[in-house]
């Protein structure tokens, strides 16, 4: 089995990160009924986990994934240059970033699960 990797993180980004859990958007709470408690393939996934100096909206060690559910303000260029930088640093400790909108999770959660059992697969494939 493959060893757990360590990402450092900002501890000052705990209080932030609950706070976000707490007021979560209608597509993370669908989301994270269909993760937690290890229901998706058995694989424990956090909400709201700070990485480096980001919080992202799920992460699943054993999978070196993390899943974004953008909401309408992804659209607009500082956030997605944000978006773009957070994902580049996330990169280069092998994370793959996977992100969903707000209305796919709400209204093609299949979709969405299926995309994600993809992941796993392929994952699966890369990692024997």
């Amino acid at each position: 089995m493959k060893k757990r990797k360590i990402i450092p993180y900002n501890s000052e980004l705990n209080k932030l990160a609950r706070e976000l859990r707490n007021n979560s958007t209608l597509g993370e709470v669908l989301l994270w009924k269909k993760l937690r408690a290890r229901q998706f393939g058995g694989y424990d996934f956090h909400r709201q986990k700070p990485l480096l100096n980001f919080i992202v909206d799920f992460y699943c060690p054993a999978l070196e994934l993390i899943i974004e559910v953008d909401g309408n303000s992804h659209n607009r260029l500082d956030v997605a240059a944000r978006d773009a930088d957070k994902e580049a640093a996330l990169k280069e400790y092998d994370l793959t970033v996977l992100r969903f909108t707000e209305v796919q999770v709400r209204f093609e959660m299949e979709d969405v699960l299926r995309k994600l059992e993809a992941y796993v697969k392929w994952f699966d494939e890369e990692n024997g």
